[in-house]
């Protein structure tokens, strides 16, 4: 049986085309998240379309994917990350 441990998380890494790789808690990375939502209401992957809210299609995401496709050559991926053993 896995140790509770594996499936904590201090973190996130985030990591964007052109742009240094960055830490950010969970509640930074949901308003990133939120923030690149806004502006895609009108282009939402099939999945976050049955949702209406941004914090709830943000939360969505953030526990079941790792990727999000915002355009054309840009994309935002976010791994968990435990900082300490």
């Amino acid at each position: 049986m896995p140790d509770s441990i594996m499936f904590k998380q201090d973190a996130f890494v985030v990591l964007e085309p052109n742009q240094p790789e960055q830490f950010l808690t969970h509640q930074e990375l949901l308003e990133k998240l939120k923030g690149i939502l806004a502006h895609q209401q009108d282009n939402l992957p099939p999945d976050l379309q049955k949702f209406t809210s941004l914090e709830s299609q943000a939360q969505y995401l953030l526990d079941t994917s790792c990727e999000l496709d915002v355009g054309p050559g840009k994309y935002l991926q976010w791994y968990a990350v435990r900082l300490s053993k």
